[in-house]
């Protein structure tokens, strides 16, 4: 985060003082006008508004998705939002495509101080919180608004959420909508047994190896950016997304089947630094939270409607899609649960029952 200040007010006080030279009276005027200023400096540093103290705060937001994406669009709206509401005092510059490293990258920047804001699976957290993973695994959401009622309306979501803050330094502000992970490939996919020795592109995260693992296909961790040029060679089968990723990345030219295989809700947590938030004045801050909270509206907004829209746009540009009995991908991927119990710890299955509540 990037700040400026203005020091009129000490500018025109050694014009006053350089003026009223060694007279008596005047040099205790002067001495007054010091303490006034020293006031005034004090009350700035306190921070309670950075339109009185002159400050400005640029913050930087990374991610992964490209220009073309709902992600990138949500973040365009939020830094529109922040500008216009704060009359230039907050601003937000946007980096996206993996310039600034991979999600895991980002948030260790965030950490640090050296990012401000990312955005992140809830259960990407597990990399640090091993019961957050809980949440990414195949099958276990079963919408958005489930996954929402966990990580905001119960004891486990807000001890999460605490526990990024107080250990971690990343507050997640709100959550958005990010689509449901389906599964594209060079041959189609209608039953379990279609999955068997398929080389399938999963990002570097436990939960989605797995899911390549134990549908019997051989899970194939690559970095995002290279994933277009992986299909198209034919380095790897397929690759797992949601659909309006794959539209805006255009796996779909070069894969001629997406199976609705449903086993990922994914949501997308906007991610701000503790560093930067505390480092923002009151008023600042309620407007980057009340920017993030309109954004993740339109997140989701974007990628609903996009979802609805995109079925019909792939058959019609020559994809196949088919629907699998998902019964049988459910009872396969089930086996990988007890690996997550372990590493949780006792409590593992009371918290799966927390969330599989949440979702009555």
């Amino acid at each position: 985060m990037k700040k400026r200040l203005l020091f009129f007010l000490s500018l025109a006080l050694l014009l006053v003082i350089a003026a009223c030279g060694g007279n008596d009276e005047d040099s205790s005027s002067a001495n007054e006008g010091e303490a006034n200023g020293e006031e005034s400096s004090e009350s700035s540093d306190n921070g309670e508004s950075s339109e009185a103290s002159g400050e400005t705060y640029e913050l930087e937001f990374g991610m992964q998705p490209n220009t073309q994406a709902n992600e990138y669009k949500a973040a365009e709206f939020l830094a529109d939002y922040v500008e216009k509401e704060s009359d230039g005092r907050l601003t937000v510059t946007i980096f996206p495509d993996a310039q600034l490293g991979n999600d895991l990258s980002m948030l260790g920047q965030l950490q640090d101080g050296t990012l401000d804001i990312t955005l992140a699976e809830m259960g990407r957290f597990g990399e640090w919180i091993p019961r957050a993973e809980l949440l990414a695994m195949p099958y276990v959401i079963q919408d958005f608004d489930h996954i929402k009622n966990v990580v905001y309306n119960t004891e486990f979501g807000e001890d999460l959420r605490a526990e990024l803050v107080e250990e971690h330094g990343m507050r997640v502000i709100d959550s958005a909508y990010n689509g449901t992970r389906v599964t594209s490939s060079n041959s189609p996919i209608e039953e379990l047994a279609d999955m068997e020795g398929m080389s399938l592109r999963v990002p570097e995260a436990q939960t989605l190896l797995d899911y390549a693992k134990y549908t019997g296909a051989n899970p194939t961790p690559m970095a995002f950016g290279e994933v277009y040029l992986a299909l198209q060679t034919g380095q790897v089968d397929g690759q797992e997304n949601p659909l309006p990723t794959i539209e805006a990345q255009s796996f779909h030219e070069v894969q001629d089947y997406i199976a609705l295989t449903n086993h990922v809700v994914n949501d997308n947590t906007y991610v701000v630094s503790e560093k930067t938030y505390q480092e923002l004045p009151e008023d600042l801050r309620k407007i980057l939270e009340e920017g993030i909270d309109a954004a993740t509206d339109h997140h989701t907004e974007l990628f609903q409607t996009q979802e609805e829209e995109l079925i019909s746009f792939f058959e019609e540009e020559g994809v196949t899609i088919t629907e699998p009995n998902l019964d049988e991908f459910r009872e396969a991927v089930s086996e990988a649960y007890p690996n997550y119990y372990e590493d949780i710890g006792e409590d593992a299955e009371k918290y799966m029952e927390v969330i599989q509540g949440a979702a009555e």
